[in-house]
């Protein structure tokens, strides 16, 4: 009887994941599908577990406990400016679930001396590729956010030639290995050619292209864990697998159109490894931006009656959303009508600046995306940017010759005045020079972004 219930369970847990994800479209609703989805999930492991395949009790039991616990202690302790590196580490952990439990289903069929047949071999060969790809690129880019590795594209000659032969060499093993299942060589050389792709694939992508890449890498570990469900035969794994790789495809997309590049512009362009290039064409920026305080701020903030906030990934280092949203409500105050420009890219992932203005209980209605905000600066009084550069940047619109030509950016050049809150100089993660910091409209305040958001507040007051 209760064999009969799992298919109607995981088409249960479907609907929920789906539902869940839908919610997920936007800040305002996203909790209560965090909370759908995993509902849903929590559906399907418990259908998982009364099947009649499932072994031992004791060793899940023990899984879920050391599992849950060091989720627990990451959910409670990592800090949202290392959210990114936190996601790249649990795509990797997906992938690398998927290879292990591909590869544990082919010893059993090894070991029953009974060789799979139908679309499971396919299906292990693409269990184990992807996920193997998707455990070293993950660490890689891992590394790059954490700052343990470079965070430059990192490029040598020939490299698109090493890496067609590789993957050719792959597609052999792949093919000899769907040919014979049960003749282990080509499949433990499959392994290897899987993480080594993942960390030449990952290595030569630049860390301005690091949201894309987390996107990406999702997909990948989705589409790994949709392979083990063939392997397994379990559609609940199916199902999940092909919701989050295909919505990972689709916001990898999304992620290169607010760029305006090609997925495989991001993937082997290696976007960024000339960084010391210099601005623009690539000629070095020899004027001299000129460095305000706090206190001049505030003077101009006296008579402004509109303020757009563009927050970026210098506003998470510094751990400034709780600064400005105090900002937010000072300026509230003072009659001062104040909206967030929020760009795609804007961040090391995918929706980086909402996440972290939403901690800080800033109202969802006043984030708004780069194509309904862009309209607005010609209007806008103040401009304030907080730590971003590249998706500011006016040579993606002017000069042909920058390597941001072409990606559409927050227009903050055209408001009235413009304030950017920067730590130094030294250019964003594209390496390109920003001619927005010299325009004679722009006011630079370096310094920390929370030191010099708090300051900002204090003088704000102190002129009321």
């Amino acid at each position: 009887m209760i064999q009969e219930i799992i298919p109607y369970a995981y088409l249960l847990a479907a609907v929920l994941l789906i539902v869940g994800m839908k919610n997920l479209g936007s800040p305002k609703t996203a909790p209560r599908g965090n909370q759908i989805a995993a509902t849903g999930m929590a559906v399907a492991i418990i259908a998982t577990l009364v099947m009649n395949e499932v072994v031992s009790f004791t060793v899940i039991i023990a899984g879920v406990v050391v599992g849950s616990a060091i989720g627990a202690v990451l959910a409670t302790r990592i800090q949202m400016t290392a959210m990114p590196q936190m996601v790249a580490l649990l795509n990797g952990f997906g992938g690398g679930a998927s290879a292990l439990v591909a590869t544990a289903e082919l010893l059993n069929y090894v070991r029953a001396d009974s060789e799979p047949t139908g679309i499971v071999p396919l299906a292990i060969v693409l269990g184990v590729l992807i996920g193997a790809i998707t455990f070293t690129g993950s660490l890689i880019a891992f590394g790059k956010l954490q700052e343990l590795v470079t965070g430059a594209a990192v490029t040598y000659p020939g490299q698109q030639i090493v890496n067609g032969l590789l993957a050719i060499t792959t597609i052999a093993l792949g093919v000899l290995v769907v040919m014979d299942p049960l003749v282990l060589g080509p499949y433990w050389g499959l392994i290897a050619m899987g993480l080594l792709l993942g960390v030449l694939l990952v290595i030569p992508i630049g860390g301005a292209d690091m949201p894309v890449v987390i996107s990406l890498l999702n997909s990948y570990s989705g589409l790994a864990a949709c392979a083990t469900g063939f392997v397994l035969g379990n559609a609940g794994l199916v199902i999940s697998g092909s919701l989050v790789g295909a919505s990972g495809i689709i916001l990898t997309k999304i992620m290169c159109d607010a760029m305006n590049r090609s997925l495989a512009n991001v993937l082997f362009g290696a976007f960024g490894a000339a960084e010391a290039s210099g601005g623009g064409g690539g000629g070095v920026e020899t004027r001299t931006a000129k460095g305000y305080t706090p206190e001049d701020a505030a003077v101009i903030f006296s008579n402004a009656r509109t303020c757009i906030v563009v927050p970026g990934y210098g506003m998470a280092v510094a751990q400034a959303q709780h600064a400005v949203r105090e900002l937010s409500d000072e300026l509230g105050t003072h009659g001062i009508r104040v909206k967030f420009a929020i760009h795609p890219v804007a961040g090391r992932m995918p929706g980086h600046m909402n996440v972290l203005l939403a901690e800080a209980d800033v109202p969802y209605e006043d984030l708004i995306e780069m194509e309904e905000i862009n309209s607005e600066f010609p209007e806008t009084d103040v401009a304030l940017v907080i730590g971003a550069n590249d998706v500011v940047n006016p040579d993606a619109r002017t000069d042909k010759g920058s390597p941001i030509y072409g990606m559409p950016i927050l227009d903050v050049d055209r408001s009235q005045h413009v304030f950017v809150i920067k730590r130094s100089m030294n250019p964003g993660f594209a390496g390109v020079q920003n001619p927005l910091f010299f325009n004679d409209n722009t006011m630079m305040i370096f310094g920390d972004a929370k030191g010099v958001v708090l300051k900002l507040v204090e003088a704000i007051r102190d002129l009321a």
